[in-house]
């Protein structure tokens, strides 16, 4: 019989904490540390397209979407994130969908919103799902406001729901919470933990399990961010972007900020075991391939703010995580090959003896584990978000706007051998370097500037992409604020 998948995919989730003699390695995630110990940790994974909807549909599909092609209607969306962020095309085939015309019991459990507004398709091919609502923007609840604390996550003067409609949504959606068994995560994990249950008959099955935390609000039961900075003095900003701009902002408002985030991973450590627990107790490790993966990172201060910005495309946001552990080995390896995102699609056709239909990734598990010659199957990664493009191979990280004029184009060039966390631009120094990125880039998108297909949308209301914006109720009932 072939083989079970599991893939447990989380948001937000640096690629520098699994494992040990990792920048972060003090967080603690014993499970995963376990993962990996038993498995392999691909140390050079970048995604081709940022962020959540791009890496997703191209890990389902095996078809990347940089240079931003696919004209997809897209209405019911969050529209403002930009190129990328459209349903799975209805010509593509889904990894679940493959897997369940080859005999599998197919199944989706996740809190990750976007992945169920309306005509996505991220449901397609699986037999059953679970929509955990709730996170972040999710309108579960349009009130009653009068019941939230808004002032506790945000500057005194801004308790306006108005002016911070996200946080107070999420409080909102978050107004019946008492117990940790009540946090998005665990409910996800217990979720997906009961469906492993449910199915030990059903053999072979496929599971993705997909968990927004540690995505924003950085909201985890508070000892858990407690273990790692305690300062009452100060409020807990689940949405850290609230600290990039705080006036009066001090260290501590800082470190208590990182301690919400490290403690939510390990929070959400917490209930991956909980699924590893129950995979150890049906025994279910000796007949099933299961990955870790996420979709991005997020900065900690690293260069001066918090979470995420498409012009900042450094290893902090853009690496992934990709742990896989067989039954049959490796255990305990790394490999340091460069590898994509589209990878993970022909890598699990091979590894359950399907044939792969696409062909715009590769199969890296030979490469992991070591059977032959190796011979790699890139030699740099190419990272888009928006306009903006990270080209980064061993020597040179290149950072370029494809929106402009190749001469234009590139506006960083660091020498990872001599700065590895690329603080000194040497960009005057290495026009080589970055027209060898460009002329890589052009490879994907033609000559420079790019230019970009994109739906558009039916309604040309207000909004920055002149489109119906649905967001949340509360600037609606209270206007932007103040």
């Amino acid at each position: 019989m072939k083989p079970n998948l599991i893939v447990v995919c989380c948001d937000t989730f640096r690629a520098d904490i699994i494992g040990k003699n990792q920048p972060l390695s003090f967080v603690q995630t014993p499970n995963l540390d376990r993962l990996a110990d038993e498995g392999v940790t691909f140390t050079k994974c970048y995604p081709e397209g940022l962020a959540t909807m791009p890496v997703r549909r191209c890990f389902f599909t095996g078809v990347r979407t940089f240079p931003w092609r696919f004209v997809v209607p897209n209405e019911g969306m969050h529209m403002r994130v930009g190129a990328g962020w459209h349903p799975i095309p209805s010509e593509q085939d889904t990894l679940a969908e493959v897997l369940h015309d080859a005999g599998y019991m197919t199944s989706f459990v996740a809190d990750v919103f976007h992945l169920f507004k309306p005509g996505c398709n991220f449901t397609r091919g699986f037999l059953s799902w679970d929509f955990i609502r709730g996170h972040e923007n999710d309108m579960v609840r349009t009130g009653p406001f009068d019941r939230i604390d808004l002032a506790a996550h945000v500057p005194d003067d801004q308790a306006n729901p108005g002016r911070h409609p996200t946080v107070a949504q999420y409080l909102l959606n978050a107004l019946d919470r008492s117990y940790e068994e009540d946090f998005y995560a665990a409910k996800v994990f217990r979720s997906a933990t009961r469906w492993v249950e449910d199915n030990l008959k059903n053999k072979p099955f496929f599971l993705w399990i997909d968990s927004f935390s540690p995505h924003e609000m950085w909201d985890p039961p508070r000892y858990y961010a407690d273990a790692y900075f305690k300062d009452e003095s100060v409020k807990d900003y689940i949405l850290p972007q609230i600290v990039n701009s705080l006036e009066g902002r001090t260290e501590a408002d800082i470190e208590r900020t990182k301690a919400l985030y490290y403690g939510f991973v390990t929070f959400v450590d917490r209930w991956i075991g909980h699924l590893f627990t129950t995979l150890d107790a049906a025994g279910l490790w000796d007949d099933t391939i299961v990955m870790f993966v996420s979709d991005h990172g997020t900065e900690l201060m690293d260069k001066g703010q918090f979470s995420k910005s498409a012009r900042k495309l450094y290893p902090y946001t853009t690496r992934l995580n990709w742990v896989v552990r067989h039954p049959d080995g490796p255990r305990g390896t790394t490999c340091d090959a460069w590898t994509m995102n589209q990878d993970l699609f022909p890598t699990v056709m091979n590894m359950l003896g399907l044939e792969c239909n696409v062909d715009d990734g590769f199969d890296i598990w030979p490469l992991a584990t070591g059977k032959g010659e190796r011979e790699d199957v890139r030699d740099c990664a190419i990272t888009a978000c928006q306009s903006f493009v990270c080209v980064r191979d061993d020597a040179f990280a290149v950072h370029m706007d494809v929106s402009k004029e190749r001469d234009e184009a590139v506006h960083e060039v660091y020498d990872l051998q001599s700065d590895p966390d690329e603080e000194n631009n040497v960009l005057a120094d290495h026009p080589d370097i970055a027209r060898q990125a460009v002329e890589r880039v052009e490879e994907l998108t033609g000559g420079l500037p790019a230019q970009f297909n994109e739906y558009q949308a039916r309604y040309h209301g207000q909004g920055r992409l002149n489109a119906r914006i649905m967001n949340t109720y509360a600037p609606m009932r209270f206007g932007k604020g103040k």
